[in-house]
């Protein structure tokens, strides 16, 4: 166990309620000066997690808090374990959505980032940047993170540019980078290519327009083509029908007038089309969708973009140059409808692409960019998950990952904005050679001419930390001390949402610069949370929660309860303000137990023993119920079931030990009992141990009070860093034979208070009551102080047959261990409990009557809508049923 300077609480006196605002700060304060978030045990198995990097442009949500949440619990479980425990933390520099930021900023003061140019625009950046970072540390540090702040890394910064670079470098030199002119998403918003899974697909309703291309000859005739899109017409280079289609295969061969511009087109043959859609006769524009691209490059076709980067149309457009695309159609459709050449226009719902990260509108664009050969660099990655190298947590994601890993196009990395990783390209003017190298250049490699340019793009986000499990341990650096010690790392935690944006990448992108070595074992995904309506949290439907307002009215401890209580591996959930409540309230009942196990021990400290010498029945039950307990929490947090483990843990508190054990503490301890206290003590340890991955905070707190009381000074070890409970620590051994003994009990003692309850005996009222058992004789013996206690009965006649206890005018309940028997007269006044129920019988025939009246009613049963008419027969029902049960029980009160 790690040592740890002096723990002083805040409050020297544990208060009555816990206040987790004067608790959470100076513990976290009192970890970090202690450096127990850095790896201390280099003797051991390390195990690590890369932070998911949280971008720069907002506060952390409870997305954030979900992951933080999942991350530290493992991390905690795992340095209690005593292993080198690594959870390096870091900021994804988000370059795209920055860029965006600052720009918007400069729109608002009247100016573009090329009024200020590019070194202002950068400068303007990073001082947003570096504001910022520090308050996602510190936010991170509010959820409880205890990531190593000394190793925190960016995406940005100079030693993962080193990586960027190398990799960029490596790939060009294998031929895997490459540059090319394809098409491409274009976001008009971002003014930048995204890559295809930064598009999202939402169905919108617009029209199939039927238009009409005449043929170029004097026939007439024309071919009708269908099209979403009229606003492209003047990209048009060709129309495709299906060879096989009979109503237009004899138009292959011809041509047609392309109807707003007049230029000549070929009508082309292609197996492509679809016979069934629409028309059959597609329009072919390369420069504006991909099809049509596939199309073009089959036949040769000429490209012709229409399309400026502010998503207005260029002179190629022809009369339409300068409008915006949503106008150009309106405008086309209109001309075409002049000069009648719509057919008609049918209603039609479809999937039009909009920008990740803007919402903006994406355009298919013919484009210039960089690009990497992601075919190549998939296969090996397909390898490691299909030989059980990775595995997903839930295993279901597998067969997403694989199908779009088999199916993945390459990878367009050049984004035409300034934040971000530059492209490490240099171009000659004097003889056109191109260089790429990992350090600036000041000259060509191959004429050695200082004419040379940067290129002006950056690369896409998502290439830098597709680098992050091992740019952040050192690499490039081969023989950097944490590349070698924590590389592979154990287990990557985040969203399912993100499996082809990062996850993909780093697997493809590290086994390429890592020698063939996968980066984690695991893949740990979770599900997204959602609002307590069901859906997605936003600022448009009001159902957001902030989490660090969350921790202002619940604690940090009852957020992170509230989180993992509700999260299974994949699955979205629900955060609701019951399940905030329900963390609040563990916390709180963690604390007052605390207290009271606390002052039991300063009120007798002078009779507490370590000696087990005769342990009595519920000695044992608890303890072979802490032993079951480590064992089934350590399964479950190996399988990665960390909601089913926290659920075990508190209901082992709650129900078994403060409501079972610690309530028969009480007793015995009351009748100057005090070996108890040695067994209430170890199992409140044990159990803090086991909740402080999920609730660090006040389990800290409470440890560090108990051991206090334990070792008499504040000089006691850290539980951040103290073993985690296995059952071999137990003192009294596990007996399972006891479980079925104890369990005896228990059902005696709730069959008795289920027949208090059923009677509405007085809570004051104490009762006679006859226990039968054989089996469980010596046992009940042994606990009747208690059982009297806990149910409020005096006399307890313990009996072993039937017949040894009253028949007659007697409520009885059977149990698996024998039999509850309690006298109807001890249970209350037998003539008052008559008297009551004829009052009660009478009011309810009453109300039968005028049931019956009201629905003998012929006007109200004609008139009356059906379900008015069957409510009514309803409550008839409901009160015979209730005279019939209050009959019954007044026969059960007469007397012989």
């Amino acid at each position: 166990m790690q040592s740890a300077s002096k723990f002083v609480p805040i409050d020297p006196e544990m208060a009555a309620s816990y206040n987790p605002s004067i608790v959470e700060t100076p513990i976290y304060e009192w970890w970090e000066k202690n450096n127990f978030f850095s790896p201390g045990n280099p003797q051991n198995e390390p195990f690590t997690i890369i932070m998911p990097p949280p971008n720069l442009t907002g506060a952390l949500h409870l997305g954030h808090a979900l992951t933080v949440s999942i991350e530290d619990a493992l991390t905690r479980w795992h340095r209690m374990l005593g292993h080198d425990t690594l959870w390096l933390p870091g900021v994804d520099h988000a370059a795209i959505a920055v860029n965006a930021l600052i720009e918007k900023q400069l729109r608002e003061e009247g100016k573009s980032r090329h009024d200020v140019g590019r070194e202002a625009f950068l400068d303007r950046t990073w001082a947003f940047v570096e504001a910022n970072r520090s308050r996602i540390s510190t936010q991170h540090k509010r959820l409880g993170a205890s990531a190593d702040w000394q190793r925190e890394a960016f995406t940005a910064d100079a030693e993962r540019e080193l990586s960027v670079r190398t990799t960029f470098k490596n790939l060009y030199d294998d031929g895997l980078i490459f540059r090319a002119e394809r098409l491409i998403n274009w976001c008009i918003g971002c003014r930048s290519a995204i890559s295809d899974i930064e598009v999202e697909y939402d169905d919108e309703d617009g029209s199939f327009w039927y238009i009409k291309y005449l043929l170029d000859d004097e026939s007439g005739e024309s071919v009708t083509v269908a099209t979403t899109r009229p606003e492209t017409i003047p990209a048009d280079v060709a129309v495709a029908v299906n060879p096989n289609d009979e109503r237009n295969a004899h138009l292959i061969g011809k041509k047609c007038v392309v109807p707003t511009t007049n230029r000549i087109i070929p009508i082309i043959g292609d197996d492509a089309i679809d016979i069934e859609l629409g028309s059959g006769a597609l329009k072919v524009t390369p420069a504006h969708d991909q099809i049509d691209f596939d199309i073009g490059e089959r036949h040769g076709l000429e490209i012709i973009n229409i399309l400026n980067p502010d998503g207005t149309l260029n002179e190629l457009a022809g009369e339409y140059a300068g409008l915006s695309l949503d106008a150009t159609r309106q405008l086309i459709v209109q001309d075409m409808e002049n000069l009648g050449l719509i057919e008609r226009a049918d209603p039609y719902t479809h999937a039009v692409g909009h920008c990740q990260r803007c919402s903006t509108i994406v355009e298919p664009l013919v484009s210039e960019q960089w690009w990497v050969d992601a075919k190549h660099l998939a296969k090996p990655a397909i390898q490691a998950v299909t030989s059980n190298q990775i595995n997903f947590v839930p295993s279901r994601f597998q067969k997403t990952y694989l199908r779009w890993m088999e199916n993945i196009r390459d990878w367009c990395i050049s984004r035409q904005i300034w934040w971000g990783h530059r492209i490490p390209v240099w171009y000659c003017a004097d003889c056109g050679h191109l260089t790429v190298s990992i350090t600036d250049r000041d000259s060509c490699e191959s004429c050695d001419g200082v004419n040379i340019n940067q290129d002006e793009d950056t690369l896409d986000t998502w290439f830098s930390s597709g680098l992050w499990p091992h740019s952040t341990l050192g690499w490039p650096k081969e023989l950097h001390e944490d590349l070698k010690r924590f590389y592979p790392t154990q287990v990557l935690e985040t969203g399912y949402d993100i499996i082809f944006f990062w996850v993909a990448r780093m697997i493809m992108l590290s086994i390429y610069n890592m020698d063939g070595v996968p980066p984690f074992d695991t893949v740990y995904l979770h599900g997204l949370v959602r609002g307590a309506d069901g859906k997605k949290m936003s600022k448009s439907t009001g159902n957001i929660v902030d989490p660090l307002e969350a921790i202002e009215t619940y604690g940090c401890d009852g957020l992170r309860y509230a989180l993992i209580s509700g999260t299974s591996p994949g699955n979205d959930q629900k955060l609701t303000d019951d399940r905030l409540e329900s963390g609040r309230n563990f916390a709180n009942k963690l604390w007052n137990a605390g207290r009271f196990v606390i002052s039991l021990r300063e009120q007798h400290k002078d009779k507490i023993t370590t000696a087990y010498s005769e342990p009595a029945l519920e000695d044992v039950w608890i303890s072979s119920r802490l032993a079951e307990l480590t064992e089934e929490v350590d399964r479950l947090l190996t399988n990665y079931e960390l909601s089913e483990a926290l659920r075990q843990i508190r209901d082992f508190f709650w129900d078994d030990f403060a409501d079972w054990y610690l309530e028969i503490a009480k007793i015995r301890i009351r009748n100057e009992d005090y070996t108890p206290l040695t067994v209430l003590t170890e199992t409140y340890e044990m159990t803090l141990r086991l909740v402080h991955p999920f609730m660090p905070f006040i389990s800290e707190e409470i440890w560090q009070r108990l051991q206090k009381s334990i070792v008499g000074s504040n000089e006691q070890q850290a539980l951040i860093v103290a073993s985690y409970p296995n059952s071999q620590e137990i003192n009294i051994k596990k007996e399972p034979d006891v479980l079925d003994q104890f369990d005896a009990i228990q059902e005696f003692i709730r069959s008795i208070r289920n027949i208090r309850s059923e009677n509405k005996v007085d809570t004051a009222r104490k009762i006679e009551c006859f226990i039968v058992t054989s089996e469980y004789t010596n046992e009940v013996r042994n606990l009747s102080d208690a059982i009297k206690s806990m149910t409020r009965i005096d006399p307890l006649h313990i009996v072993s047959e039937v017949n040894q206890a009253p028949t007659d005018q007697v409520v009885s309940q059977v149990t698996n261990g024998g039999t509850v028997i309690v006298p109807l007269g001890g249970l209350f006044d037998l003539e008052v409990e008559r008297k009551r129920l004829n009052e009660d019988l009478q009011i309810i025939r009453q109300e039968i009557e005028r049931q019956n009246q009201k629905l003998d009613n012929r006007e109200f049963r004609e008139k009356a809508p059906e379900p008015v008419v069957q409510k009514e027969l309803d409550k008839l029902e409901a009160a015979k049923a209730k005279a019939v049960s209050i009959s019954a029980r007044l026969d059960e009160l007469i007397t012989d």
